[in-house]
């Protein structure tokens, strides 16, 4: 995670003009969306007779409101730039507590992120929201002590995050959801490519 938030930090500070402060949570969410264009079965929905596989990539937002959880949409988000995911989620998340929220802002999306990190939980597991296929449980971003034959130790401290992709196996079995967790470890790691 040592990259995307020193790559937050950056466009946090050209974007202070326009007061747009980008979160970790609008990089997993882009993130999420991407990784669903190259792996599209995890993109899909259980429809009893059928699975549906979505064109578009909708992802739900799960907002803790004191009525209880609720998962507004950012609507197609593998086609939004960061910027514009951070004005929408923190939109959203504003109307979801205010209880304004209308039924097709909440109602039909394609995947969903639960990120509890900012409670500082470290990983979870998360359950599937029918019909969609697929959860991702974000865990908080900890220090944590990695192998680098580069450092004079060969060891150096670094920022780690835990995820953990609930998948309904009957639209996407396991090998499915690794390829989508590759897809996914590899934009966080290299968030520029968000960018491209």
């Amino acid at each position: 995670m040592d990259q995307l938030l020193r790559l937050r930090e950056e466009l946090n500070q050209t974007l202070k003009a326009d007061n747009i402060k980008l979160s970790v949570n609008d990089f997993v969410i882009k993130a999420t969306a991407l990784a669903c264009k190259k792996v599209p079965a995890t993109n899909s929905s259980w429809q009893e007779t059928f699975i549906r596989e979505y064109k578009t990539v909708d992802v739900s937002m799960a907002v803790s409101t004191p009525e209880g959880l609720i998962s507004p949409i950012v609507f197609e988000a593998e086609r939004k730039g960061l910027a514009i995911i951070s004005q929408e989620t923190k939109s959203l998340a504003a109307k979801a507590r205010e209880k304004k929220l209308q039924p097709q802002e909440f109602q039909g999306g394609t995947i969903t992120v639960s990120n509890l990190g900012m409670f500082g939980v470290k990983s979870f597991s998360a359950i599937i929201n029918p019909p969609q296929a697929c959860i991702l449980a974000v865990g908080a971003t900890l220090d944590a002590v990695v192998s680098d034959e580069s450092a004079s130790a060969g060891y150096r401290t670094a920022k780690v995050m835990s995820v953990t992709l609930s998948c309904d196996h009957r639209v996407v079995d396991g090998a499915v959801g690794a390829q989508w967790l590759q897809h996914f470890k590899q934009l966080l790691e290299k968030p520029h490519t968000m960018l491209l």
